[in-house]
């Protein structure tokens, strides 16, 4: 063969027979040491109490404590596949109850742990047993949910532990859409061990029998029954319910359809995002009656009527009637006759801060507003100072701060609500009204916000959440303390670059500053898989860099697996999502294939991507390079539909594209 053929054929497709090596803990997931959030106090003696004989006692009625033990329950069943029965007389048993009870308090007393502050708890774990004291029935539930965290397989972790929430009101977002269902139910248990006591419930699109009459009940929305559903799930894990529908602006909801024309702001708007303040019919016709039916499906005692960025998009006003009353009014009255129909209901208004306390009208709309109006200051740049959340609170409304999802951003907002003495924070989501999924795969980083806002929320002095992605994984996802038995897979032979570059032609060619050194080599646990590390079998891209590379590799296999672990990268990232950057072609003993395709973002991405926009991948690595860049390697499972035939071999393939692929480790799970 021609030495220019023989080059081209080894370009396309390099293999080899990798060398498998068993081992008993292909994927073992372990607890977290990390207590989120993290309590005010805290100790933890060395020792475990065992879980042979124990059983769980409530003591008292309220039905948070009934919660609490059916959590625990669930707890022991999804992590030890066990069940956690009730305590029986002479043996160790988790205790469960509040200082209303004589007995428990004396305990708590005793054990130096009493806490009086509202949803407070004291816990402590010994060789006599666990108990759970709150100062009041959620502060019980809430003990329990640092309970929960304190599980091993051989037992739980002693501790002693005294803890309450610096900010009374900690709220997360959450939307109402088609998908409610499945995702919700996932939801909601993961904010009560979070640790939230409220639920910010975007319901704009719930098919209200108001919309369902008048034309404009959107076929994404949720039913009124599945809204119904998930607030009382909300309610039955601790959390207040408070449904945001959105007025004044973002109202394109009244007009889905086409319906409610005569009600537009702007009669020339294309898009019409504003309704008319001075038409009756608006309050009438739509607002009041969907008011009414969501104070009763949620049982609610605040709801959020948005009017934020009401200017932003339509003129307004528009009309010439408006245009003669004015800006300022036409907000102050919408506001008020809002405000005014929900008092008839027995509910509270709550509002965004933007559009009634900026710059321009600071100095005097406020002043015209009823102050039991909750006034929710949003501000999404990580930071220190936030002064208008205190200057809103000076101003005499009861005010919250409100973050999104970037990291510090959470922090930094808390902080000031806790020196400006505001009621609380506002974790918000945005993902579209009818992108529920996106929470796991499409916009997850949103879901990782969760944890890190929830730390902050509780205890703002504590430090930042570290490893908040794949704690949001477990709980949003929770998995057996188990290990599995597999193998690993060296791909020392395959390897095209070293994960080292000190002279410019290893890793991605930048040089020792840039490249993957601190990802020892050898066999080491990496998040919830073993892996053995000896160098990447980088495929072909673009860049220069890597223009000579193979297109193509095979890993011959030989053997049988439940699943596949891939713990993989490229070299550089892709500038669109969900591109197709390559696959891995699956072969097996029979000659049958399978694909795994990879879409960057939601199988695979860049070692400098950090954003996690999928749970698909599971966090796997997560370093610095020499100059200090935060750098990650995530790890792909693929779960083999047919583990009873065996695997032939596994080819990575490379589209050639900007973000090339490259395979750092391969682990075998199962298939003994």
């Amino acid at each position: 063969m021609p030495k220019t053929l023989l080059l081209l054929s080894l370009l396309a497709l390099a293999s080899a027979q990798a060398q498998i090596t068993p081992i008993p803990d292909a994927r073992a997931q372990v607890p977290s040491s990390q207590l989120v959030p993290q309590p005010k106090r805290a100790e933890f003696p060395a020792g475990t109490l065992a879980l042979a004989g124990l059983g769980i006692r409530t003591v008292g009625k309220a039905p948070e404590l009934g919660w609490a033990a059916r959590d625990l329950r669930a707890e022991w069943k999804t992590r030890l596949g066990a069940t956690l029965p009730d305590a029986s007389a002479g043996k160790s048993a988790i205790v469960i109850g509040t200082l209303a009870d004589a007995d428990l308090a004396a305990k708590a007393k005793a054990a130096g742990l009493t806490t009086t502050a509202a949803e407070g708890y004291a816990l402590w774990v010994d060789a006599g047993g666990a108990y759970v004291v709150g100062a009041d029935a959620k502060g019980a539930y809430l003990g329990a949910q640092t309970l929960r965290q304190l599980l091993m397989p051989a037992g739980l972790r002693f501790a002693k532990i005294s803890d309450s929430p610096t900010l009374k009101e900690r709220v997360a977002m959450i939307y109402l859409d088609q998908y409610s269902k499945g995702v919700n139910d996932a939801l909601i248990p993961l904010l009560a061990a979070l640790k939230y006591n409220t639920v910010l419930v975007m319901s704009n699109y719930v098919q209200w029998d108001t919309a369902r009459t008048g034309g404009y009940a959107h076929p994404g929305g949720a039913s009124k029954a599945e809204a119904r559903r998930v607030a009382a799930l909300a309610r039955e894990h601790g959390l207040e319910v408070i449904p945001l529908i959105e007025t004044l602006g973002h109202v394109q909801w009244m007009y889905y359809g086409g319906a409610n024309r005569d009600l537009y702001q702007d009669p020339e708007s294309q898009n019409p995002f504003a309704y008319d303040t001075l038409n009756p019919a608006t309050y009438s016709r739509v607002l009041f009656p969907i008011f009414k039916e969501a104070a009763e499906v949620f049982g609610a005692r605040t709801i959020h009527i948005g009017h934020d960025e009401v200017r932003n998009r339509d003129r307004f006003p528009a009309r010439a009637n408006g245009k003669a009353v004015g800006f300022e009014k036409l907000f102050v009255d919408d506001t008020v006759k809002i405000h005014d129909y929900l008092k008839t209901l027995g509910v509270n208004t709550m509002i965004w801060h933007d559009s009634a306390f900026s710059d321009s009208v600071i100095g005097s709309l406020p002043a015209k507003l009823p102050k039991d109006i909750r006034v929710a200051y949003w501000n999404y740049a990580p930071g220190t100072d936030y002064p208008i959340v205190g200057q809103i609170a000076k101003l005499g409304f009861p005010a919250l701060g409100a973050s999104w999802d970037e990291p510090g951003n959470a922090e930094g907002v808390a902080k000031a609500v806790q020196k400006s003495g505001a009621l609380g924070m506002i974790q918000t989501r945005w993902t579209g009204y009818f992108g529920n999924p996106s929470i796991w795969d499409g916009q997850a980083q949103q879901g990782v916000a969760y944890v890190r806002a929830a730390g902050a929320f509780w205890n703002p002095e504590a430090k930042a959440v570290a490893n908040a992605e794949a704690l949001y994984r477990d709980l949003y996802a929770p998995a057996a303390y188990k290990a599995t038995a597999g193998a690993t897979v060296s791909l020392r032979a395959l390897a095209t670059r070293s994960l080292t570059d000190d002279d410019e032609k290893g890793w991605i060619g930048k040089g020792p500053e840039i490249d993957l050194r601190n990802l020892k080599t050898g066999v080491q646990q990496i998040g919830a898989y073993r892996f053995e590390v000896s160098g990447a079998v980088m495929l072909k891209g673009q860049r220069g860099a890597v223009s000579d590379l193979p297109t193509k590799v095979r890993i011959e296999i030989g053997r049988r697996a439940d699943a596949l672990a891939f713990l993989h990268t490229t070299g550089w990232p892709s500038a669109v999502a969900r591109e197709n950057i390559g696959r891995y072609e699956i072969e097996y003993a029979d000659g049958s294939k399978l694909v795994q395709p990879l879409e960057y973002g939601r199988h695979i991405r860049a070692w400098t991507d950090t954003l996690p926009t999928s749970m698909i991948p599971a966090p796997g690595w997560a370093g610095q390079t020499a100059d200090g860049l935060e750098v990650n390697v995530p790890v792909l499972e693929w779960k083999n539909p047919r583990p009873t035939v065996a695997i032939r071999s596994v080819t990575l393939v490379s589209e050639g594209k900007n973000a090339n692929p490259a395979l750092i480790g391969l682990t075998l799970i199962g298939g003994q």
